[in-house]
């Protein structure tokens, strides 16, 4: 579904992303794990054409998003839904209202045909009956489930998630990696998820690409990745496992 090229990308004298290759299978979930600055989230913003690389590809779903205008990437971006580290949803407004708000921007949808989308996903989420009240009223895990409703009301192919667990105490953490879970099962999407949290990563990937000073030097399944020999990894994941 994305295939990340000899992708490589500077800001200034800066070169953060140099010589990025990553494969991520249709309906797979892969965790990119690295340390802050490691350059995540500059790679995911490739990945959906907000940032254009100094030399590499991004094929999303069979098409080559570097060399597109606006107007094509605005299509392809129609495949993406995101689920922001904060949530990011709308004090103002209602869970219906947060859900409902790219329907009413991108559709021609009857409001009948509004509601019954987003009752469908929040089910999809577990968060029946909860359409009028607001985000404050909203624990942190049930904030992320919205954000998750919001994200796949439009049906995309890819899901991304930007360091979902950050900030969450480990039972909310728990609830977000069964989201990531469930999302998977039951819509059969692609999921991208950045992070740095080592346990949620195992738990929710079917492979883990760990990013070092801008290049992915080590990626598979995460039992396979626990025993790469790789020092940075090895180190990083020592802060949690142990000496392997």
């Amino acid at each position: 579904m994305i295939s990340v090229q000899d992708l490589w990308k500077s800001f200034g004298d800066n070169q953060v992303l140099t010589g990025i290759n990553l494969d991520i299978a249709e309906g797979s979930t892969c965790v990119i794990l690295g340390g802050s600055g490691s350059g995540k989230t500059v790679l995911m913003k490739h990945m959906i054409g907000l940032l254009k690389p100094d030399k590499g590809k991004v094929i999303v779903d069979g098409e080559d998003v570097v060399p597109m205008d606006e107007r094509e990437l605005e299509r392809v971006r129609r495949k993406f839904g995101m689920v922001f580290q904060g949530a990011a949803l709308f004090d103002s407004m209602t869970v219906y209202e947060n859900v409902s708000f790219a329907l009413r921007e991108h559709t021609q949808l009857s409001e009948d045909e509004i509601r019954a989308k987003v009752r469908e996903k929040l089910g999809i989420v577990g968060l029946q009956n909860l359409e009028e009240r607001y985000p404050a009223e909203l624990s942190g895990g049930m904030r992320k489930r919205v954000g998750l409703a919001r994200a796949i009301v439009l049906d995309p192919k890819i899901v991304l998630y930007d360091e979902p667990t950050t900030g969450l105490d480990p039972i909310t953490t728990d609830y977000v990696d069964d989201m990531i879970l469930t999302a998977k099962r039951e819509l059969q999407v692609t999921q991208v998820v950045i992070s740095h949290d080592i346990a949620s990563s195992f738990k929710v990937a079917d492979k883990v690409a760990f990013l070092f000073k801008g290049k992915i030097v080590a990626e598979g399944p995460p039992q396979e990745l626990r025993h790469n020999p790789h020092p940075q990894l090895q180190h990083f994941l020592q802060m949690w496992f142990g000496k392997s």
